[in-house]
């Protein structure tokens, strides 16, 4: 019997080292400015959200560089998942045509940056089943030792969604939040049992801490295979926060905007962002930014390859506020949505301020200020929160068929009515 318990403990053991990854994680710090987009002809292109259809045209591609002097052998492999991001029970042979483990062969040394890198760039392959997946990157052959994994999504236009930005249900909200109203037909798919086959999951500017899982639709017509949500407690409802702040690293000779300066040796380059106040009180400003995204960009070097010759430099962000018992984290992709360990900043006591400092390559970078609240980052105290913000929303359709092994991504639609971003 101990035996017998022994072996199903190891097996889960080897279970989770293998599939436990199943979310936006580095795992090593010389990995750096890891992006998963559909490809593009423009710079633009590395903002947009990791979706593609199932038979369409543009590919997925992974960006990243490793802060090293010589390449490394590193491999690929996919993990499909279900609408909660658990490995689904589909084998690997249901959603690929190939064998699952690609080679990263795809690589170019920086040319004369102070702090060397190799970067990587991994064209992923076709998948034949649509959902959620984990694109998972190690060392070697090694699938324990992990240097990154990246999620992505893969639809399939099966059913149709519709969505909009409303004013939310609940009135007393109507100043600081966003309701996303979604509506979806059916009537192509054979379903038996609509509220409780078909899922819906909002999403805001990329961000899976605050997305919503909507499981019950507030009205159904099955004569014409329509759900409709539009919640009235809330369900649906964001907080619409505020225009991120940013920080414009294009410039190594020059202070670019909201940089106090920067310092260029040898072989490092710093850089202090401008010190940042709360801003919960003061009265909304239209400007333009990235929701919360970062491209890498260099105006140094006009004409060249940015993602090779830009530099990286050590930049310190500091927040002056009051010293709170509760830990204060710069958010946005830069920090992986405040999951990588620099997001967390320190305070200094001589100053009286929060302080952190990150590696960045140069190019244009989100953020704000937050405290954590369960596994959520909330903005709102120190950033104000005002319905004129402009956000990027995702609606996902999940529809699991009976006695199907998987969630399907049946239809999707991105809400950026009054898109506003850098070019």
């Amino acid at each position: 019997m101990r035996k017998f318990a022994l072996f199903f403990t190891l097996l889960f053991s080897l279970l989770t080292q293998v599939y436990g990854q199943l979310e936006d994680k580095i795992y090593v710090d010389h990995i750096q400015s890891v992006r998963i987009f559909p490809f593009g002809a423009s710079d633009a292109s590395q903002l947009n959200s990791p979706v593609i259809s199932l038979g369409g045209a543009r590919p997925l591609v992974l960006l990243f560089d490793d802060l090293a002097y010589d390449p490394e052998l590193y491999s690929a492999k996919l993990i499909h998942c279900d609408a909660d991001w658990k490995k689904s029970q589909l084998k690997d042979n249901d959603f690929l045509a190939t064998f699952n483990e690609f080679n990263i062969q795809d690589y170019d040394y920086s040319i004369s940056t102070r702090i060397p890198y190799i970067h990587y760039k991994f064209q992923l392959p076709r998948v034949t089943k649509s959902g959620n997946y984990i694109l998972k990157v190690y060392r070697g052959r090694d699938e324990s030792a992990v240097i990154l994994t990246k999620r992505f999504m893969v639809f399939e236009e099966l059913f149709t969604v519709g969505a909009a930005i409303v004013p939310p249900s609940i009135t007393a909200n109507r100043r600081e939040s966003q309701q996303i109203n979604s509506v979806v037909n059916y009537s192509k798919g054979e379903v038996m049992d609509p509220t409780n086959q078909i899922k819906l999951v909002l999403r805001q500017n990329q961000r899976w801490d605050n997305a919503k899982l909507i499981q019950k639709p507030t009205f159904m017509n099955e004569s014409s295979k329509i759900l409709r949500y539009e919640l009235f407690d809330g369900e649906n409802e964001f907080d619409a926060g505020n225009e991120f702040r940013f920080v414009d690293l294009r410039f190594i000779r020059a202070t670019g905007v909201n940089i106090a300066s920067v310092t260029v040796e040898t072989d490092v380059i710093y850089a202090d962002a401008n010190i940042n106040v709360p801003r919960p009180d003061q009265v909304y400003s239209q400007y333009l930014d990235l929701n919360g995204q970062y491209f890498i960009y260099t105006n140094d070097r006009p004409g060249g390859n940015p993602e090779i010759e830009s530099e990286y430099m050590l930049v310190t962000f500091r927040f002056r506020s009051e010293e709170s018992a509760e830990p204060i984290y710069l958010i946005g992709s830069m920090t992986q949505w405040g999951k990588s360990p620099e997001a967390k900043m320190v305070w200094d006591d001589k100053f009286r301020v929060y302080q952190t400092t990150l590696l960045l390559k140069q190019g244009w970078y989100d953020y704000q200020f937050a405290v954590k609240n369960g596994a959520n980052f909330v903005t709102e105290g120190f950033e104000g929160s005002h319905f004129e913000t402009e956000n990027e929303y995702e609606v996902l359709v999940y529809f699991r068929n009976l006695g199907s092994r998987y969630d399907q991504l049946v239809s999707y639609i991105n809400l950026n009515p009054n898109k506003r971003r850098i070019q």
